[in-house]
């Protein structure tokens, strides 16, 4: 890793980098493709989040897909362009592109739970590891229809995962990365231990 204390001369590629994904990951898919759609302002449905798990409370299942692969999207193109700056470039454009979803600067700062996102930093961070946590969620959501607890089983697995088959340094991110994904859902947590966690593609009640 460089060292950011260091020379701005040498170090200010990786401040660009990290800043460019974070304007990346700060443009809310959710909110344009459902306004696009006349399905109103995503922020005013379901439980608010700009993510695709919200927009199919809307009943436009083309809307989610869009959004979900979009948001994917915003996470795998900066990483996998900053693999051609070197192995740590990566590692900057994950974090800005991850912090951009739950923290744009387009929304003041109020973003989602970048799960969709993340996804897409793990898949150009190491694509074995994406595989891995795509079949944890899928095995999950299936089992148990809460897409709030299939994207938390899939953080919490991803640094096992990460640790097994990845680099120290890739390992270090992804729990980074995990370990915000999952405070991102607090409050989903508090509904699934009291048992109020709307289903897939059931509406949150009012």
């Amino acid at each position: 890793m460089p060292d950011l204390l260091g020379g701005l001369e040498f170090t200010w590629p990786f401040y660009a980098g990290f800043i460019v994904s974070y304007l990346i990951g700060s443009i809310p898919f959710a909110l344009i493709f459902v306004r696009m759609a006349g399905l109103g302002d995503i922020r005013e449905i379901g439980s608010g989040n700009i993510g695709a798990s919200n927009v199919l409370r809307t009943g436009n299942k083309k809307i989610a897909a869009l959004t979900l692969l979009f948001d994917l999207l915003k996470g795998l193109i900066p990483v996998v362009v900053a693999w051609q700056f070197g192995p740590d470039m990566p590692v900057f454009c994950a974090l800005g592109a991850v912090l951009g979803h739950c923290f744009p600067i387009y929304l003041r700062f109020k973003g989602g739970k970048a799960v969709a996102t993340a996804a897409g930093v793990i898949l150009g961070l190491e694509p074995i590891v994406f595989a891995l946590i795509a079949v944890t969620w899928l095995a999950t959501a299936f089992t148990i229809r809460i897409s709030s607890a299939a994207a938390l089983a899939a953080s919490a697995a991803a640094p096992a995962y990460a640790y097994w088959l990845s680099t120290p340094q890739l390992f270090e991110v992804t729990l980074a990365i995990s370990a915000l994904v999952i405070v991102r859902h607090h409050a989903n947590i508090n509904r699934i231990l009291k048992g109020t966690e709307p289903k897939i593609g059931q509406k949150k009640p009012s």
